[in-house]
């Protein structure tokens, strides 16, 4: 019984791919024997071989099958060639049938051209786009261009052939998406749909005159890519009236209420979704962070076990878990090292650093995975951070600048900056904050970080956190960076009035921290006791508290907490933490 090519075929439609492509095997190598078997039937055979492969996800076995393909393509005489619509119509019952079906090189091109692309080989899937000419580009081809040129930079590209997707159909999300990334106004996308003529001859921006949802949507992403933040989540929450409960939604308005710190609105509505759709994957990284920055330890280790059960390849579980391992290590690599007497200091030490350096392992996977996926550039360059790396954290940052500038790439690069000393290179990270996003009291915050840097720039940092407090006066960031000014410069009543003042409106172990840091320092060690308690009530696992509660501790007990210890231990673990650090990066 002869190997048929329409039974390889079904095998395919029915996404049975891996039968297919081992009886493919079979379809080949008899064609390879034969003698008689016209080069344009191989090609059919080898074509069908790689379709298989390709929905097997063998994408370098795909390409090279598709190339064999393409070789015998060009050997046949052009008269008998034709181009048709897809990469196999009419197919035959035998390789020696006379049945012979057209072969859609265009087709074959985007297929390597996309596996080229599964492949992050981006510069290898644009040469085969090239060879497809633009007349016969479809929708999909268009789209595929779009993504490519962008990967590489070459925005302006990019944005004829997205444009030319919308021409396609109006309805292309990413598309619109993109656009709003790539500084097109709201004007020139909608004007793309006024090119496409309904059935009846009607423009579609005529059609859908009445009826403006994708017109507000478009609005709504051109806002935040252009860190209007408060009019894009106007105009979310304008769609959200008419779409109630629509998880795309609700997404981009969690996604865009974490950037700019709206934590607590941001949960609740991470938290809707899930429980709208608890298999969705899109921003749970997102989610992660805030649960972490919350300390809601069992909500964030279900997330991440959720996740890992749903899809473990996407950039976003990386994430997860690179934020999940951080709070492990946070909590108990070295508290243990206290406990322990069988592992020295310094072997914890470095096994809390080889931790940290995993996670960045993770971030650099999601990175691999999805070079445009921007919360792995933030949490690699948190992590950087936290490792007394800013010079690698700054890279990590403009990474993420360069995908879509927004609030917290800013923060990352001015508090890199001011670690290791580069005053003027904060500034100016804080002032394009400041111009990018004029009506933010976090960007002011921002310019006001580097001045509090230093003692000469004290009073315009404090004019900065006002400005901020103004603009935005539930801000606890800026009032405590305000308080933090008025302590160091001895003014504790002001620093404990304007505190107080937030006490009813957060429940911030941070907050209790700086007051307790204040009542401190002016000999009421009850109330400081009182507020560190209270932090670690709200957070158990504040550091800060916990070394205030020991300190005081020491102040009841007529010790001088400023006392110095034996460090010559924590020297060696230093030095023998930094080799090692250098050694795994």
């Amino acid at each position: 019984m002869e190997i048929s090519k329409d039974q390889i075929a079904t095998l395919i439609d029915h996404d049975l791919s891996n039968s297919a492509q081992m009886l493919g095997c079979f379809l080949v190598s008899s064609s390879s024997l034969n003698p008689e078997t016209s080069p344009h039937l191989k090609a059919e055979n080898l074509i069908l071989l790689g379709d298989a492969l390709f929905r097997e996800r063998e994408f370098r076995r795909a390409i090279n099958t598709y190339k064999q393909a393409l070789q015998y393509y060009k050997t046949i005489p052009k008269q008998s060639s034709t181009v048709s619509r897809s990469s196999l119509s009419g197919r035959s019952s035998s390789p020696n049938s006379s049945n012979i079906s057209a072969i859609n090189e265009n087709e074959v091109k985007f297929k390597i051209a996309w596996c080229y692309s599964a492949l992050n080989e981006n510069k290898a899937a644009l040469v085969e786009m090239d060879g497809i000419p633009s007349k016969a580009r479809t929708l999909p081809m268009s789209l595929l261009m779009a993504k490519l040129y962008r990967n590489s930079r070459h925005n302006r590209f990019a944005i004829a052939c997205y444009k030319e997707c919308l021409r396609h159909c109006p309805y292309v999300i990413e598309a619109i998406i993109a656009l709003a990334e790539l500084g097109v106004t709201a004007k020139d996308i909608i004007s793309c749909f006024s090119q496409i003529l309904n059935r009846s001859g009607r423009a579609f921006y005529d059609q859908i005159d009445s009826n403006r949802w994708l017109q507000r949507y478009v609005e709504a992403q051109c806002c935040i890519a252009s860190n209007d933040y408060k009019g894009g989540l106007e105009l979310f929450g304008e769609l959200l009236q008419r779409f109630p409960n629509n998880v795309h939604l609700l997404l981009e308005v969690a996604k865009v209420e974490a950037i700019i710190g709206k934590n607590e609105e941001a949960i609740m509505n991470f938290e809707k979704v899930r429980s709208l759709d608890p298999y969705v994957v899109t921003y749970m990284d997102e989610y992660a962070m805030l649960l972490k920055i919350k300390s809601d330890n069992s909500k964030l280790n279900k997330l991440v076990h959720d996740l890992l059960s749903i899809d473990p390849t996407r950039p976003e579980v990386f994430v997860a878990l690179s934020v999940l391992w951080e709070r492990k290590d946070e909590r108990g690599a070295l508290s243990y090292a206290e406990k322990v007497s069988l592992l020295s200091t310094v072997t914890w030490i470095i096994l809390f650093r080889i931790l940290v350096v995993s996670q960045i392992i993770l971030c650099n996977q999601s990175i691999r995975i999805n070079e445009r996926h921007i919360p792995g550039y933030i949490m690699k360059g948190n992590l950087l951070l936290a490792m007394k790396r800013p010079e690698a954290a700054v890279v990590a940052f403009r990474g993420a600048q360069e995908l879509r500038p927004d609030l917290r790439s800013y923060q990352g690069l001015v508090h890199s900056y001011l670690q290791f000393a580069k005053i003027k290179e904060a500034l100016h990270a804080a002032r394009e904050a400041m111009k990018a996003m004029p009506q933010s009291a976090k960007a002011l915050k921002l310019v006001g970080d580097v001045h509090a840097s230093n003692s000469s720039g004290r009073e315009k940092a404090k004019k900065f956190y006002e400005s901020a407090l103004r603009l935005e006066p539930g801000y606890l960031g800026a009032a405590l960076a305000l308080a933090e000014l008025h302590f160091i410069e001895g003014r504790n009543g002001d620093a404990v009035s304007l505190l107080e003042r937030y006490l009813k409106d957060w429940a911030d172990d941070s907050l209790h921290v700086k007051l307790a840091q204040v009542f401190g320092a002016t000999n009421m060690l009850q109330e400081a006791l009182s507020h560190y308690n209270a932090a670690l009530r709200i957070n158990p696992a504040n550091e800060a508290a916990t070394k205030g509660i020991e300190r005081l501790e020491k102040q009841m007990k007529g010790v001088d907490p400023d006392a110095p210890e034996e460090d010559e231990e924590n020297e060696v673990e230093d030095a023998d933490g930094d080799q090692e650090e250098t050694e795994l990066l």
